[in-house]
């Protein structure tokens, strides 16, 4: 399997305005890209870092997966995210080494197609494997 970076680190928050104001104003660092993914209920903004970047997440629903998360664990660390120029090829490299996953088959994520690895596999960290969508695939969500 071929890891080529981190990606992003991804953060989870209450609020992203507020997150946004703090990474911003009290950081110096400039949100890139904001968008709500309703599959996912959730709405997210990146702020580059150099060759990476950090992920803000919100919950836009009660509902969903990131709010019941925060609602048990509160606000921080979400998960981080590697990229990889295969991704169909990583998950079938991972699942063939039995690692647990919480997704069987690739997703649509932000910048990309990706999947998950479960956090009891990778000592309590949510892990997700990201194949970035070309340039001119991307579409302004």
């Amino acid at each position: 399997m071929n890891i080529t970076r981190i990606n992003h680190v991804a953060i989870v928050v209450n609020d992203l305005d507020e997150a946004i104001h703090t990474y911003h104003d009290k950081l110096g660092l400039t949100v890139s890209k904001r968008l709500v993914m309703p599959e996912q209920e959730v709405e997210i903004a990146f702020l580059p870092t150099g060759e990476s970047a950090i992920e803000l997440i919100s919950p836009i629903t009660e509902s969903s997966g990131v709010a019941k998360y925060l609602a048990k664990r509160g606000e921080g660390l979400h998960h981080i995210c590697l990229e990889v120029p295969d991704v169909a090829m990583s998950l079938a490299e991972l699942a063939a080494r039995d690692v647990q996953l919480i997704n069987n088959e690739c997703i649509p994520a932000a910048e990309g197609m990706g999947f998950f690895v479960h956090p009891k596999a990778a000592h309590g960290v949510l892990i997700e494997f990201l194949e970035p969508y070309q340039e001119e695939e991307q579409t302004d969500g």
